[in-house]
């Protein structure tokens, strides 16, 4: 036995800072632009705090820089866990944050004054799109190093789905933002009509697959079992799950275009292969869950585990629900309805934001050099305030869109429609003022989430706290890490 220098963690805990702020920042925009939607006065005239202006705002603050912040200070912190070794390349995983935050705040402080590309997912203009470039190929560097500095032959799964997902979204983003600068706020992609639908969408679905699935992946499988305090339920089938996702998730992205000027068969090839999703999806959530069998009991007092188990639950219903919206006659209905938005956001405040919100309370006290959270108490609070607001979102959403999709397709016995458009919108507005309530709850929990994490962090901001240094046993020929090491 030997023991290992203290692994860095200064710049996990930087992310992990960030993630907090900008999840407060990005979901209050979110409940915002919910409240112009029901009462769209609160725009007041003013054309950057219009709908379509803060609505890109809103979705890059929380996909990227709450999701990107909490994604990237996981990464660094699992890969030094799992392979027993500290952070390679110190400051340029420093200067990875510094870029990072920076892209975002370019990113949020430029779109609502319309320089945006105005393509979905990826608003930010061409200076901003080269910065990400860059600090993503910079990520990818200090893991893939630290990855082959491991201590441990073996490549535990979360890292897997950690470099696939660094891999796949550099590649997606490099592809889909090529274009031409006129100027320095203004360019023109090289791609055009259906191409660049179908390239966009090609991005934008596989955003979901590698960004938000596989990245969210790698932090369950890493802290459920650490939260379990046992080891991943299979370990066998999570290598199968991930062969299985990666394989088949780049090929669904058409099925965003159904019903458009897309060739017929490549909506069916979208089609197919979400259904063929159902699988590998099912498959990952049944392992973290059945991780916990033999103690459920802890969840009674384990609210960063109860935030781990509501999230499988909402990854299983969501990609569900997700696949079945793919079938060409279901789409018909749901389609350009809120049924859409109450599927994205079952992902990203039920699946995303839970698995991130328990990954971090139980990351936060061992990053920290602290026994526990400042408040266990705060930390139940916040469970029940997003799970409650996360149900009002979405089954608000649920019935609305059904409700819309419904009077949108009813005709009179002569085949003329039977509501005017605006008869849906009147029939809606209630579930809108429905959907921005639950919108409210979610982000009172994450301000006591940051609350909870900033006191938290008062003993290491005062007394620069460490990590204490980790027994390391010397390298075998085959070493499974399932049982973690104690202080990871």
């Amino acid at each position: 036995m030997h023991l290992n220098e203290t692994y860095n963690d200064h710049v996990v805990r930087l992310f992990l800072l960030a993630a907090a702020v900008w999840g407060v920042i990005g979901m209050s925009i979110g409940v915002y632009v919910a409240a112009q939607l029901a009462w769209p006065a609160l725009n007041f005239d003013l054309p950057w705090l219009t709908f379509s202006r803060l609505r890109a705002n809103h979705t890059f603050g929380v996909i990227f820089a709450f999701g990107g912040s909490a994604l990237i200070g996981t990464c660094y912190y699992v890969v030094q866990r799992t392979g027993h070794v500290r952070l390679a390349l110190g400051k340029l995983a420093e200067f990875t944050f510094w870029g990072w935050q920076l892209a975002c705040v370019l990113a949020m402080a430029t779109m609502p004054f319309g320089i945006t590309q105005a393509k979905e997912y990826a608003e930010p203009e061409w200076f901003i799109d080269i910065l990400v470039a860059v600090v993503w190929v910079s990520m990818g560097v200090v893991f893939f190093t630290t990855l082959a500095r491991r201590r441990i032959r073996h490549i535990y799964v979360a890292n897997w789905y950690y470099g696939a997902f660094i891999i796949a979204v550099g590649l997606l983003h490099i592809v889909n933002n090529v274009a031409v600068p006129v100027s320095l706020t203004k360019s023109y992609v090289v791609w055009s009509g259906s191409v660049d639908a179908m390239v966009q969408w090609w991005y934008g679905h596989n955003a979901v697959a590698f960004f938000l699935t596989a990245g969210f992946l790698a932090m369950m499988y890493y802290f459920v079992p650490r939260q379990a305090k046992q080891p991943l339920w299979s370990y066998r089938f999570s290598i199968v799950n991930f062969w299985a996702l990666i394989s088949v998730y780049m090929w669904a992205g058409s099925h965003h275009l159904m019903y458009t000027a897309l060739p017929d068969w490549v909506q069916s090839v979208g089609m197919a292969f979400s259904l063929v999703l159902l699988m590998p999806s099912w498959g990952s959530a049944a392992n973290g869950l059945f991780t916990f069998n033999g103690v459920w009991h802890t969840l009674k007092n384990d609210p960063a585990a109860k935030f781990m188990v509501i999230s499988l639950v909402f990854y299983a219903a969501s990609t569900t629900e997700g696949s079945l919206m793919a079938i060409k006659t279901v789409n018909a209905l749901s389609h350009y309805t809120d049924w859409t938005v109450a599927h994205v956001h079952s992902g990203a405040i039920g699946w995303v934001a839970m698995i991130t919100i328990g990954s971090l309370y139980a990351m936060a006290p061992r990053a920290l050099g602290v026994p526990a959270m400042h408040s266990h108490k705060g930390m139940e609070v916040h469970f029940w305030m997003h799970t409650m607001g996360t149900l009002l979102y979405v089954v608000s959403m649920w019935t609305a869109g059904v409700t819309a999709g419904l009077m949108w397709r009813a005709t009179n016995a002569d085949g003329t429609l039977k509501y005017a458009f605006i008869d849906s919108l009147i029939s809606v507005h209630p579930y809108y003022i429905i959907r921005m309530m639950g919108g409210l709850l979610i982000v009172g929990g994450m301000v006591i989430m940051a609350w909870n994490l900033w006191h938290t962090a008062r003993p290491a901001r005062h007394k620069l706290i460490h990590p204490i240094p980790v027994p390391v046993p010397e390298p075998t020929a085959h070493q499974t890490p399932a049982p973690l090491p104690a202080h990871g």
